[in-house]
C-alpha cells in the first residue's frame, strides 16, 4: 500500500486500530492502475511467456522442459515487488485452459462450453429486455459466429424502440440458425508471427461480413469473424462502397492483426483500383487514408475449402434489384504501340457510377493492330471480372470492330488468333455489343495509353518497390527483400503506375531521374516560375503531387547549376583566405596615400584632401586640394613626405589616374622607392584612418589641421605618432588653456634641448615595444579573421564567375556576376607579383571570381589569369588590405570565345 493511503484501510479489532501494510485480498485498485502496474512489473514477460488481463494471468510454453524456468523467471519478478498470489485460485502444467472466458488449447481458441449452452438452452424471448440480453450473449460470442449481424438482423429490429414486440416465424428461424452455429463452435487458430493472413469478405443489402484465415498443410482455418448491421446512409451505399466498408470495419475491429501481418484481401470485386484512385473525395478519401498504415495486398478470390467457413461461399448476396444496374457495363478501350513501347488503355462504367480506369503496358514488342487487340481482351477479361453480363464495348480501331463483328476478314495469322481469343470471350456474356467510335470520342482511354509510365530500368529506386507490388518478386537477399517489403507499405500502384501515399497529400506520383529532371526544371525555370531556392523547389514539387527520394537534394543541386541563379547570385562576404601582415621595418618607410572627398569648399576653393599615412608610426600628413592631378600629387609627395622624412622604401596606392600617371610612377622609379597598388573595390592604404578623417573634416569646416592625429595614441600601437617619431609627447593646445603641470613649470630652452635629444636616444626602445604590440594584436585579429575564411581554389582550366561591374544604367537588377571565363593559370598563395606577367592580361582578384556549376545555357567564356587575394593586413591598420597587382582595367574584361559550359 501507498504510505499516504495505509489509513485508509485502518479497522477497529478488540486489541487496538490496524491498518494494512500491503494490499489485501478482497480489496482492489482501478482496473486502469492495476493493469499499468502488472504490465510495468512483467513488461520483459508479457507476450513471450506470460499474458496478463487484470489479475487474470497465464504462463505459456511451446514445450514442458520451459515451463519451469518460465514458472520461475514470473515468480522471481513477483517477488521482487513483494507480489503474493493467491493459491487456491492457481492452476499449473495444464494443456488447456480458460481464460477471459474463451478455452485456450494446442488446437487454438475454443468457445466456453457453458457460454454455448447457456444460449443454446435459452427459451424463446417474450419481452425485448430477454431480446436484449440474447444480443449481449450473442455479442460476447460474435467472434466464433460467420456473419452474425446478417443472420441476428430480425432479432436487432425487434429493439428498435418505433417496433413493437412481435415474435415472428423469421425472427425464430434466426435464433434456431445462430443456435445451431454454437452448438458445434469451430475452434479459432492461433497465428505465428510474420504469418500471413487471408481475409475474405462477404456483403449484404443490410449487414457486411468478414473471416480472417490462415492457410496451412491442414488446410484453412478460422482466426477471427467479424459482422457489422449497417445503419441510416449505409443502406444506401453502393456495392462496391459496401464491400469497401467491410474491409475497413474488419481493419478497425482487427487492428492487432493487421498491424502485425501482411493480409491478403481474396475479393472478386475491384476495390484495390477504387481505393488508389487520386481523384477520390469523401469517405472512400478517408478510408483509403485509414487502411494505407497496413500491409494489405490483393488478389482474385479463391474456393474457401473448411467446412466452417462454407457460408461465406456467396459474397454476393444483394438485391436482384440492385444487380441489374450493375452487371450493365460500357467498356472504352485503346492500344497503341510505337519505338518506345506498347501500352492500353481501357474504361469501365456501369448505371450505378462505377468507373474503373486501366492502363496496361505491354512488355512484349506489338504492332498497333495486335495492341488495339490486347485492349479488346483486356477489357472483357475486366467484365468478366467484375461480374458484368451485358456489355457495349466502344474501340476507335475500325479494323478491330469491322474484325470482330465479321464486316473484314483477318488475313494475318497474328490478327486470326486474337480474333478467335475474342470470340470466345464474347460468348461469356449474355449480350456484347461491339461498336466504332471517332478518336475524340474515346479519348479518356487514349490519355491512359499515352500516360503509361513503365517502369523498366533495373537501377531505377522504383523498380524493387514496383517488382514486389506488381508481381510479388523480391530481391534474393534477405535483408534487401525486408527492406523493400517495408518500403512498399507506403506505396500503391495505380494504372500501373507507382504512387507514394503522403501526409499532406494522399498520393504522390513517383518520378524517374528523367522525370524528376523535367519537373524541376519546368517548376524552377518554366513558365510561371520564379527561380525559388532548393527547399522551396522541393517542396513546390511535393505539394505538386510528385515524389522521388531525393527531392531536396536534387532541388539544391539543380538550384546550383541554374545559369540565372548563379549570376544572380549573392555577394561573397567570407574571406576567401587567412590573414597575412605588412610591417614597415622602420618609422616613414612605408607611406600608403589616398585622396578624400570631396568635402565642402573651403578656403582657396578646396574640396579634396591628400593623405598620406606612415604605417610604422601612423604619423598622418595632409593637405587640401581644389582639384586632383598629377602634378599636385607629386609636390605633396615630395614637399611633405620626402623633403621632411627621407627617401620612402614604398608607396602604396590604389588604382586612381592620377597615381597611375606616368609621372608619379617615374618620379618613384628615379628615387628608387616601389610603388604598390591595392586590389580593386577594396579597402583604401589609409585603412583605419579613412573615417576618422573624413569625420574629423566634415565636423572642422574650413579646417584642414593634423595635429590632432599626431597627438593621439593609435589603438594598435599604444602610442601617439609623434612620441614614436620623436621620442616624447607634444604640447597639445589644451595644456595652454589649461595649464598642466609640465606647462606651469617654468621653461629652460637648453634643459629642454638636452631632454629631446636624450628622449632621441631612447626612443628606439619605445618604438620595439609599439611594435612588438601592434604584432600581438595583429595575430588576435588574424586568428578571429582565419575562422570565418571559406577557400576558393580554382584548378587551371575551370570556368568561373566574375564579380560584375554594374553600369550606372543597369540599376538594382542587374546581374551580380559575368562570365563565365575560364581560368588559364594563378599565382601562389599570398605572393604578389610586382607587374603583370607578359602576354597574360590582367590578373583578378581570387574574391572576384566563384566556380561555375555545369548549366543547360552557357556564354560566352574568355581566359583569364586568377591571383589568389593575400587578405595582406597594412602596417598602419589591424584592417588594412595589401597591395595587388590587380589594376583598374579588371573591370573591362573582353569575352573572346564561345564555349559549352
Amino acid at each position: 500500500m501507498a504510505v499516504a493511503d495505509r489509513t485508509k484501510t485502518a479497522f477497529m479489532t478488540e486489541s487496538g486500530n490496524y491498518y494494512y501494510n500491503v494490499m489485501p485480498f478482497g480489496l482492489k485498485n482501478a482496473g486502469a492502475t492495476y493493469q499499468r502496474m502488472m504490465n510495468k512489473v512483467f513488461r520483459g514477460e508479457i507476450g513471450d511467456m506470460l499474458e496478463v488481463y487484470m489479475d487474470d494471468m497465464i504462463v505459456k510454453s511451446h514445450e514442458e522442459v520451459d515451463h519451469t524456468i518460465h514458472l520461475q523467471k514470473v515468480f522471481e519478478q513477483a517477488r521482487k515487488v513483494n507480489m503474493r498470489f493467491n493459491p487456491e485460485k492457481c492452476t499449473f502444467g495444464i494443456r488447456a485452459g480458460k481464460f477471459l472466458g474463451f478455452y485456450l488449447t494446442e488446437r487454438g481458441i475454443k468457445a466456453n462450453p457453458d457460454k454455448c449452452r447457456a444460449f443454446t438452452e435459452l427459451p424463446t424471448p417474450n419481452d425485448k429486455k430477454s431480446i436484449q440480453t440474447l444480443n449481449e450473449m450473442l455479442t460476447a460470442l460474435s467472434r466464433l459466429v460467420a456473419k452474425s449481424a446478417q443472420h441476428a438482423l430480425p432479432l436487432f429490429k425487434l429493439l428498435r424502440k418505433e417496433s413493437a414486440f412481435e415474435w415472428t416465424e423469421e425472427c425464430e428461424q434466426a435464433l434456431q440458425h445462430l443456435k445451431r452455429a454454437l452448438s458445434e463452435p469451430p475452434v479459432l487458430s492461433r497465428p505465428d508471427v510474420g504469418e500471413v493472413l487471408y481475409l475474405y469478405l462477404a456483403v449484404a443489402s443490410e449487414a457486411v461480413s468478414a473471416t480472417l484465415i490462415r492457410e496451412t498443410l491442414e488446410g484453412q482455418k478460422p482466426v477471427y469473424f467479424t459482422s457489422k448491421a449497417l445503419q441510416g446512409p449505409e443502406l444506401r451505399y453502393q456495392r462496391i462502397e459496401k464491400v469497401a466498408l467491410a474491409l475497413v470495419s474488419a481493419a478497425r475491429r482487427l487492428r492487432y492483426y493487421f498491424l502485425a501481418h501482411t493480409i491478403v484481401v481474396r475479393t472478386d470485386q475491384p476495390i484495390k483500383s477504387l481505393l488508389v484512385r487520386p481523384d477520390m473525395a469523401g469517405r472512400m478519401l478517408k478510408w483509403s487514408l485509414e487502411l494505407s498504415v497496413f500491409d494489405i495486398r490483393y488478389e482474385s478470390r479463391k474456393a474457401l475449402k473448411a467446412q466452417v467457413l462454407a457460408d461465406f461461399v456467396a459474397e454476393m448476396t444483394c438485391s436482384p434489384s440492385s444487380t441489374d444496374g450493375a452487371n450493365k457495363w460500357t467498356i472504352f478501350v485503346d492500344g497503341a504501340s510505337n519505338v518506345t513501347g506498347a501500352g492500353a488503355g481501357i474504361i469501365l462504367e456501369n448505371e450505378e457510377g462505377i468507373l474503373i480506369e486501366v492502363s496496361l503496358a505491354l512488355s512484349f514488342p506489338t504492332s498497333n493492330k495486335q495492341a488495339e487487340y490486347e485492349a479488346f481482351l483486356a477489357g472483357l477479361h475486366l467484365a468478366e471480372d467484375v461480374g458484368a453480363k451485358e456489355i457495349k464495348i466502344y474501340t476507335d480501331s475500325q479494323l478491330v470492330a469491322s474484325q470482330v463483328l465479321g464486316e473484314y476478314q483477318a488475313k494475318n495469322d497474328n490478327l486470326s488468333e486474337y480474333l478467335a481469343l475474342v470470340k470466345e470471350r464474347i460468348t461469356k456474356f449474355d449480350s456484347a455489343e461491339i461498336q466504332h467510335v471517332p478518336r475524340e470520342h474515346n479519348k479518356r482511354a487514349d490519355i491512359l495509353v499515352l500516360d503509361i509510365n513503365v517502369i523498366g530500368d533495373a537501377n531505377c529506386w522504383m523498380t524493387p518497390v514496383y517488382n514486389y507490388l506488381a508481381h510479388g518478386t523480391l530481391p534474393n537477399d534477405e535483408k534487401e527483400a525486408a527492406t523493400v517489403k517495408r518500403r512498399a507499405c507506403s506505396y500503391t500502384l495505380l494504372d500501373n503506375k507507382l504512387y507514394r501515399r503522403g501526409f499532406f497529400i494522399p498520393l504522390l506520383k513517383c518520378a524517374d531521374e528523367a522525370t524528376a529532371d523535367y519537373i524541376l526544371r519546368e517548376i524552377h525555370e518554366g513558365i510561371n516560375s520564379q527561380h525559388v531556392g532548393g527547399r522551396s523547389l522541393a517542396r513546390k514539387a511535393l505539394r505538386a503531387g510528385y515524389y522521388w527520394p531525393t527531392m531536396q537534394q536534387d532541388a539544391k543541386e539543380h538550384v546550383k547549376k541554374c545559369d540565372k541563379c548563379q549570376r544572380h547570385g549573392d555577394m561573397h562576404l567570407a574571406p576567401p583566405h587567412e590573414l597575412k601582415s605588412l610591417s614597415s621595418p622602420w618609422p616613414f618607410a612605408w607611406w600608403g596615400m589616398d585622396i578624400l572627398g570631396p568635402f565642402t569648399r573651403g578656403n582657396l576653393q578646396c574640396k579634396y584632401l591628400i593623405v598620406g599615412v606612415d604605417y610604422f608610426t601612423k604619423w598622418v600628413e595632409a593637405e587640401p586640394l581644389p582639384e586632383i592631378t598629377s602634378f599636385r600629387i607629386l609636390r605633396f609627395f615630395t614637399r611633405d613626405i620626402l623633403c621632411r622624412f627621407g627617401i620612402p622604401q614604398a608607396v602604396v596606392t590604389d588604382n586612381g589616374t592620377q597615381f597611375t600617371d606616368k609621372t608619379f610612377r617615374g618620379f618613384l622609379a628615379k628615387i628608387n622607392t616601389k610603388h604598390h597598388f591595392t586590389s580593386v573595390e577594396h579597402p583604401k592604404p589609409t585603412g583605419k584612418q579613412k573615417p576618422r578623417i573624413e569625420s574629423s573634416c566634415a565636423d572642422c569646416g574650413d579646417g584642414w589641421e593634423t595635429p590632432s592625429f599626431r597627438t593621439t595614441p593609435h589603438s594598435t600601437t599604444g602610442e601617439t605618432p609623434f612620441r614614436l617619431a620623436y621620442g616624447t609627447e607634444a604640447v597639445i593646445p589644451v595644456e595652454i588653456g589649461e595649464p598642466s603641470r609640465r606647462t606651469e613649470a617654468p621653461l629652460n630652452e637648453e634643459m629642454n634641448d638636452e631632454a629631446m635629444r636624450e628622449e632621441l636616444d631612447l626612443v628606439e626602445e619605445i618604438r620595439t615595444a609599439a611594435s612588438l604590440k601592434e604584432a600581438s594584436l595583429k595575430q588576435l585579429v588574424a586568428a578571429r579573421h582565419d575562422t570565418k575564411v571559406i577557400k576558393r581554389n580554382f584548378e587551371v582550366g575551370s570556368l568561373v564567375l566574375r564579380r560584375n561591374a554594374k553600369d550606372s544604367y543597369e540599376g538594382k537588377l542587374a546581374a551580380n556576376w559575368e562570365g563565365p571565363y575560364r581560368v588559364r593559370g594563378k599565382t601562389d598563395n599570398g605572393r604578389i607579383p610586382p607587374r603583370n606577367p607578359p602576354g597574360e592580361g590582367n590578373p583578378s582578384n581570387v574574391e572576384c571570381p566563384k566556380s561555375l556549376c555545369p548549366t543547360r545555357t552557357a556564354q560566352e567564356t574568355s581566359s583569364i589569369v586568377v591571383v589568389p587575394q593575400p587578405n595582406t593586413q597594412l602596417a598602419m591598420g589591424c584592417s588594412g588590405r595589401g597591395p595587388s597587382t590587380s589594376t583598374r582595367s579588371d573591370l573591362r574584361w573582353s569575352r573572346k570565345t564561345t564555349l559549352g559550359a
